[in-house]
């Protein structure tokens, strides 16, 4: 105890940029490191699934789930941690050390599961809260992606309670392990005595940037010596892996085992220093002589004057700036960029950067040397109002979304009336690239691949956010692929968010002709029906009405994209091809949700009954001369003076007002 209370008193007055102690008041009986008092509340935020909350307990202590089946809970620290810095001058990495203690109390003495985890991970890192992650994932992986390293970004330190073969696990229930980016450990040890009676344990885990070498160090209540078997380290470059800002914690999971796993204690600290430190304001000051005046003055007049002409034209601009910073500031994951860095890194806006030319403004390819990295810029345009009006939106919802299939914003520079946002580099590209340009033209596997991906990203959207998130613009040139020609949903300029029980509420229309669902153009109401219309493909007017006929003839083989040279499963491009034509039906409540989607593509669930010929519905619709349609490169806006309804009765077919497609077809041809 006098070891150990000599450690916390030297982590508390430890003064180094990032550091933070979390101790709790607990019975002696329960955990032996009653030290002091500092509750967990506002410094974790708690997570759970199943509404069994990871909750603080009236001893003080973080219980992280429920002991229930299947169940899944996290706590981390509600702050970015600064890991490393690449705008320095120079690459630097944070040394760091944490000690935690906790408890692992069995159910059932024949059998529990499934441990705990320390985790490092991004700030946007999804942590699904449900039956895929449960059980011997820790609630750290999905089933689907626990062993492919190219799908995840984290690095933990696993007390695991039970033995899975099927991952290579270690020989004993009882182990300790390193994994990275994979369910699967790089290097574990067994722990020598059962840390699943109840007993509390201590944790040291400690990171040597020199020499890459996260090291953790064991104890339990009976034996506060380090021995020679209680040690487990590994080499990793934590660069790598992870961004500059992560996040820290602990997580659990419950599969058809269960136990009890509670947090006693918590430190720790970090060397490298955060922005507030390593940016410097500079002050201007200028002098000016007496002789001068004169001059000053007139100078001075002729600029009110001026001045005062432009300041109602200009009020609007300084209120969308100072809102811009505002939301900008208040996200947790993207940081702040100074102007030249980034003006250096894209080559003072080259034209050979230029990767093409957005609604709004250019985008460019840039190179960040200092951390080795490839970024992509979007430069809005001055000139556009509409432009930051939708980067502002882009920024509050993307910023706080966390999964692998949508595009990350690292980060943003607002500077010398510039407004740039920065994201992760795709090197494939978009989708639309690969379709109709002139890129090496992708596998059947691939597309198939893509189509998934992309209804993953819209799963999450729709139904696995604290809110709804309705894109309003999903097209192939929206749809990026990485290295591994992974799908990424791009571009939330147009996204808006809505309460999962109520609908969007504008009669606004908003996204890009040829991909808007036909009642959206009469109506300008968007939902998650129409999202799911929006798996849409541009440069074929006719093509739902091709395929439905061809459909219709049994034929729909001769849909195939012939660059495909018959090397595809006829089975997947049939299905991918019906679930297309069922999301492009004209009534949307007829329309599959995108759930339905997944378990059709995935096999679990049987294809659609559709008519042999695409329907027509007709919409009683105002005249065309009461619609104000408004253009921009993107997008087109309509505002409507009255609201239409639909009507079995004679009106305006829909084919006369969009020709809207579906992105799944444009996977395929």
């Amino acid at each position: 105890m006098d070891a150990l209370s000599t450690l916390f008193s030297s982590l508390l007055a430890d003064k180094s940029p990032s550091s933070f102690l979390v101790l709790t008041s607990v019975p002696s009986e329960v955990c032996s490191s009653n030290i002091g008092l500092l509750s967990f509340n506002p410094v974790l935020e708690l997570s759970s699934s199943h509404k069994r909350d990871a909750s603080i307990k009236p001893d003080g202590t973080i219980q992280l789930a429920e002991p229930s089946y299947f169940s899944a809970g996290h706590a981390y620290y509600n702050k970015p941690v600064h890991l490393w810095d690449n705008i320095t001058g120079r690459l630097s990495v944070t040394d760091f050390s944490t000690h935690f203690s906790f408890i692992i109390q069995h159910v059932y003495k024949e059998v529990s599961a499934d441990g705990i985890a320390f985790f490092i991970a991004p700030i946007n890192y999804e942590f699904s809260d449900n039956h895929n992650s449960s059980g011997a994932f820790l609630g750290l992986f999905t089933n689907e992606f626990a062993l492919d390293v190219t799908q995840n970004q984290i690095v933990a330190v696993e007390f695991d309670t039970f033995k899975n073969t099927e991952f290579r696990d270690h020989p004993s229930d009882n182990h300790v392990g390193i994994i990275v980016n994979s369910i699967v450990s790089n290097t574990s040890i067994t722990w020598p005595s059962s840390i699943k009676n109840g007993s509390t344990v201590y944790a040291w885990v400690s990171y040597n940037s020199k020499t890459q070498n996260p090291s953790v160090f064991l104890n339990d209540a009976n034996n506060l010596v380090f021995g020679e078997n209680s040690s487990v380290s590994v080499i990793v470059n934590l660069t790598t892996i992870l961004p500059e800002w992560v996040s820290v914690g602990f997580s659990t999971s419950r599969g058809n085992f269960t136990e009890t796993n509670i947090i006693c204690s918590w430190s720790f600290n970090s060397t490298l220093e955060g922005d507030g430190n390593r940016e410097k304001k500079l002050g201007l000051g200028i002098g000016l002589a007496v002789s001068l005046g004169v001059v000053s003055y007139a100078l001075g007049l002729l600029w009110f004057i001026c001045w005062r002409k432009k300041a109602k034209g200009n009020a609007e601009d300084f209120d969308v700036d100072d809102y811009i910073d505002d939301e900008f500031e208040k996200g947790t994951g993207p940081r702040r960029f100074i102007y030249h860095e980034l003006l250096h890194a894209i080559n003072n806006f080259a034209e050979g950067r230029k990767l093409g030319e957005g609604g709004f403004g250019g985008v460019y390819k840039g190179f960040l040397s200092e951390s080795n990295t490839k970024i992509t810029v979007k430069r809005v345009s001055k000139e556009s109002k509409q432009g930051k009006k939708e980067c502002m939106s882009e920024v509050k919802i993307i910023s706080r979304l966390r999964r692998r299939n949508l595009v990350q914003l690292i980060g943003w520079c607002h500077e010398q009336y510039e407004l740039l946002l920065v994201y992760e580099h795709m090197p494939n590209g978009s989708l639309d690239s690969h379709l109709f340009g002139k890129r090496t033209t992708l596998t059947w596997p691939i597309r198939y691949k893509i189509a998934q991906g992309l209804a993953f990203a819209l799963l999450y959207l729709h139904k696995k956010w604290e809110q709804c998130v309705v894109n309003r613009d999903i097209k192939s040139s929206n749809i990026i692929l990485d290295s591994n020609f992974n799908a990424k949903l791009g571009d939330f300029g147009l996204a808006r968010l809505v309460e999962h029980e109520l609908g969007l509420q504008t009669t606004v229309l908003a996204g890009t002709m040829g991909y808007l669902a036909p009642e959206c153009v009469i109506t300008g109401k968007a939902s998650k029906e129409s999202n799911c219309y929006s798996f849409g493909v541009p440069n074929k007017v006719s093509l739902i009405e091709w395929v439905w006929d061809v459909y219709g003839k049994g034929q729909l083989l001769e849909a195939v994209d012939k660059g495909l040279s018959m090397e595809f499963d006829a089975g997947q491009i049939k299905r991918l091809m019906e679930v297309g034509l069922w999301c492009c039906h004209p009534d949307p409540t007829i329309r599959p949700s995108i759930r339905q989607i997944i378990q059709v593509l995935k096999f679990e669930a049987p294809l659609p009954n559709l008519p042999s010929k695409l329907p027509v519905p007709m919409y009683f619709g105002p005249p065309i001369h009461q619609c104000k349609f408004t253009n921009t490169s993107s997008s087109l806006m309509c505002n409507c003076s009255t609201n239409p309804s639909l009507s079995t009765g004679p009106s305006i077919p829909l084919s006369h007002i969009s020709n809207a497609n579906v992105e799944l077809a444009s996977v395929i041809d």
